[in-house]
C-alpha cells in the first residue's frame, strides 16, 4: 500500500500540465502502484478565496474513492471557521494553508488563530515550501517561499499542532529538525517530493540521521512525476519495514497522533 500525501487536481494557471484530470491522476497512480492519494485543488491556490475549489474537490473525491480531499483554508476570508468545520465534517485528513500564496504573513495573527484552532479540531495543517523551482516560476508567480522559522514558530503554538511539510530539501528539513525540541520535531511529518535521492544521496542521509518515522511519501503529481518518487525509494539502502513506514505507515500516525494539551 502506497499512499501519495502530495498531489493535486485541476490546471496549472501559469503553463500548460497534462494529467490533471481525476482520471489521468488514477491512471498515473496505477501505473507506479500508488494506492491512494491526497488533492489539493490547484487553480485555487492563486484564487482570492481558494477554498471555493472545496466543494469541487469535495464532489469528487467522493466520485472517485481513492482520492481524499485536502481542502484549503484561508484564515483572511471572514467564515474561515466554517470552512475548517466542513473540512471535519467531511473526513478530511488534514487541511491546506499556503500563507505565501495568500498575501499573509506565515506567522502573523491569522495564522496563529487557524493553528489554534487546527490543533483544537485535530486535524493536520499542509504547507508547502514552494511548488516549483524557482528557476522555471513564471514572473507572475510571486508568492514566497515558506521559511524554516516560520514552521518552527508554528509547531511551538499549541503541543496538539501536527504539520506537514510539503517540497522541503534537505537544508530546511535539517534547519527544522535540529532546530526543534523532540516534541516539536514528533509532530512534523516531511514529504519525499523535493528531497534529493542519488547522486547526492541526500534522502538516505536524511533517513540516517532523522530515521525513517519523519518521512511520508509524496509525488507532488502532476507538477512532477510519480516515478521519480517511487524510484527514490527503489534507490534506498532500506529495509523492508521502514519503506512500508514511509509508504503508508506514518500516514496513519500523522492522522491519528495526539499529543498533551496546550
Amino acid at each position: 500500500m502506497i499512499t501519495d500525501v502530495n498531489s493535486f487536481l485541476g490546471n496549472y494557471p501559469f503553463r500548460r500540465v497534462p494529467g490533471t484530470s481525476p482520471e489521468a491522476l488514477l491512471t498515473a497512480m496505477t501505473r507506479v502502484g500508488i494506492t491512494d492519494a491526497w488533492v489539493s485543488h490547484l487553480p485555487g491556490l492563486w484564487w482570492r478565496n481558494p477554498a471555493e475549489g472545496n466543494h469541487w474537490l469535495y464532489e469528487t473525491t467522493t466520485r472517485f474513492p481513492r482520492l481524499r480531499p485536502v481542502p484549503a483554508v484561508h484564515p483572511g476570508i471572514p467564515g474561515w471557521e466554517a470552512v475548517l468545520e466542513e473540512a471535519v465534517r467531511n473526513g478530511a485528513p488534514a487541511i491546506r494553508v499556503d500563507p505565501g500564496q495568500y498575501g499573509l504573513g506565515p506567522t502573523g495573527p491569522l495564522m496563529v488563530q487557524l493553528v489554534l484552532a487546527s490543533a483544537e479540531a485535530g486535524v493536520p495543517i499542509v504547507l508547502a515550501v514552494r511548488l516549483e523551482d524557482g528557476r522555471q516560476r513564471h514572473p507572475a508567480d510571486t508568492a514566497p517561499e515558506l521559511s524554516a522559522a516560520a514552521v518552527r514558530t508554528l509547531i511551538r503554538l499549541d503541543r496538539r499542532t501536527r504539520l506537514l511539510v510539503t517540497h522541503a530539501e534537505r537544508s530546511f528539513i535539517e534547519e527544522v529538525h535540529f532546530g526543534s525540541t523532540p516534541d516539536e520535531a514528533n509532530r512534523i511529518w516531511w514529504d519525499t517530493s523535493w528531497v534529493w535521492g542519488p547522486p547526492e544521496d541526500h534522502f538516505q542521509q536524511l533517513l540516517a540521521t532523522m530515521g525513517s518515522d519523519r518521512f511520508v511519501f509524496g509525488t507532488g503529481q502532476p507538477l512532477r512525476i510519480p516515478e521519480a518518487g517511487v524510484a527514490k525509494l527503489d534507490l534506498l539502502e532500506l529495509e523492508l519495514e521502514a519503506r512500508r513506514a514511509i509508504e503508508s505507515g506514518n500516514v496513519r500516525a500523522l492522522m491519528t497522533t495526539r499529543s498533551l494539551p496546550s
